[in-house]
């Protein structure tokens, strides 16, 4: 249902379907003469900001006036097809007036962040105008002004697991309509802390783009499966076809992700205070987030298994079938994509997916043998839950150690399975003098490619390059095109 909430009712249960008014799919808005306005302006304003957000040439703030009064008269014009966000949309204009009265410096919306609130409005379809001063992950580290149009992707079987043991209040799972340069670029996500603001707030929501995860997910795999002739399952085949379904599968698979981070026995909040620390921690973090969504997805496939189809209601149904899907995500997207992008440079991602391809074929449930890729799908749940328990396990341990202590034992964990850089000062056993010092000898200890790649995917990054770079900036719309 992509449209509008004509008149969002104040009573509404957030989540749950709604009869509304079909008045005007966001769809068609990228196409409205205010958004265009709107986004010009803004494409404008961003050639005159510099990395903080600030407009520091005298020359260059008549013209950013008059680009700022544009943005604020195309979000009047506008605000009526988003009912929902009238609050913010109000403060918007407010932080943008102000702004400009201030003499265009480092800009301040903490006001309109505040009012901002996606995650009470999480209907299929529901769309919503997004402008903040801001950098994009993975793409622009500049607070420049960016815009996005956007919808939420809300199917029912999500809500009925987000109501159930996998709750979640700040999850928001959208689609692209269309966006500004900053988002032409890796980011697939939409995150509060990266709004230009004089103070850090609570942070209520994060938002996460399943329709790029989907979409480059559906170009690699494929282009990966062909390269590497691994003749995939007839359902995993099927999501390389089907936008949509991939993308209700990437929400089911970060829905679970994201509240991860947070619940397990913890060492202390690994990942989420920001502290430094050797890159392969987070390595570690993201994995076991990823690897709990896959070991949920095959609880839940077992368990509605053992019923009788006419024991289910649709969205259980819908529930086994994106659990078995997830599965395969996690394990394509990590094996394929996750281990070959980005630079060599403290590559955490990278580094997770190189340790679970060695987990598998290590245990004999990933095969590459006569330049062919095997994979044993009866044998590998259990596999690939072995290894959540073993990161698991080491956080449980770690509670009772000091913290250097539990980089070593993580370490020593990815040397039973990887093989270190030959010039590792970390494999050879670090000196006296480190070992007795503070943490930061420890971390700069550490090289820029403590796990090089292995044979295999030096050779599959040399035939996947291309294809991996040829996602930036995709959407559903741009890859079906």
């Amino acid at each position: 249902m992509s449209q509008f909430v004509s008149q969002f009712r104040n009573d509404a249960i957030v989540g749950e379907p709604e009869v509304v008014e079909d008045v005007r799919s966001v769809r068609s808005l990228a196409a409205h003469p205010a958004w265009l306005g709107l986004k010009a302006a803004a494409v404008e304003l961003q050639a005159v900001q510099i990395k903080d957000g600030s407009v520091p040439e005298e020359s260059d703030k008549a013209g950013a006036a008059q680009n700022v009064a544009t943005i604020v008269d195309a979000v009047a014009e506008l605000a009526p097809f988003f009912p929902h966000d009238a609050a913010y949309l109000d403060a918007l204009a407010s932080d943008f007036r102000r702004w400009a009265e201030g003499g265009f410096g480092v800009p301040d919306f903490l006001e309109s962040l505040i009012a901002f609130q996606p995650q009470q409005h999480r209907i299929d379809g529901i769309g919503h105008l997004v402008v903040f001063p801001m950098y994009t992950q993975n793409g622009s580290t500049n607070r420049l002004v960016e815009a996005v149009l956007v919808e939420v992707i809300w199917p029912e079987f999500i809500s009925e697991l987000e109501q159930g043991d996998y709750g979640n209040k700040l999850f928001v799972p959208l689609r692209f309509v269309d966006f500004t340069p900053g988002y032409d670029t890796n980011s697939a996500v939409l995150f509060p802390e990266t709004v230009a603001m004089r103070e850090i707030p609570t942070f209520t929501w994060g938002a996460i783009f399943q329709d790029r995860e989907a979409a480059r997910y559906r170009r690699v795999v494929r282009a990966a499966a062909e390269i590497t002739k691994l003749e995939l399952p007839a359902d995993a085949a099927r999501m390389l076809d089907d936008q949509k379904l991939t993308e209700e599968t990437f929400v089911m698979w970060d829905l679970i992700h994201d509240r991860s981070h947070m619940r397990g026995d913890l060492p202390f909040d690994p990942f989420m205070i920001k502290q430094r620390m050797p890159f392969f921690l987070y390595s570690l973090e993201e994995l076991r987030c990823d690897l709990t969504a896959f070991r949920e997805s095959v609880r839940q496939e077992r368990e509605l298994s053992a019923l009788a189809d006419s024991e289910l209601t649709d969205a259980q149904r819908d529930i086994r079938e994106h659990a078995r899907l997830v599965q395969y995500a996690v394990i394509f997207d990590r094996i394929f994509r996750f281990a070959i992008t980005g630079s060599r440079v403290r590559n955490y991602d990278g580094l997770g997916g190189q340790l679970l391809f060695a987990w598998m074929h290590q245990h004999d449930v990933l095969h590459w043998t006569d330049t062919k890729l095997t994979i044993d799908w009866e044998n590998v749940p259990d596999v690939v839950v072995a290894l959540s328990d073993q990161i698991n396990d080491l956080y449980w341990r770690s509670i009772d150690r000091p913290k250097v202590a539990h980089w070593l034992a993580a370490y020593e964990m990815l040397t039973q399975t990887l093989t270190p850089n030959p010039a590792s000062n970390w494999a050879r056993g670090l000196p006296d003098e480190i070992l007795a010092g503070v943490p930061k000898g420890y971390t700069d200890a550490v090289l820029d490619d403590e796990f090089p790649l292995s044979m295999f995917y030096e050779a599959l990054n040399k035939k996947m390059a291309s294809v991996i770079e040829s996602t930036a900036g995709i959407t559903a719309e741009s890859d079906a095109k």
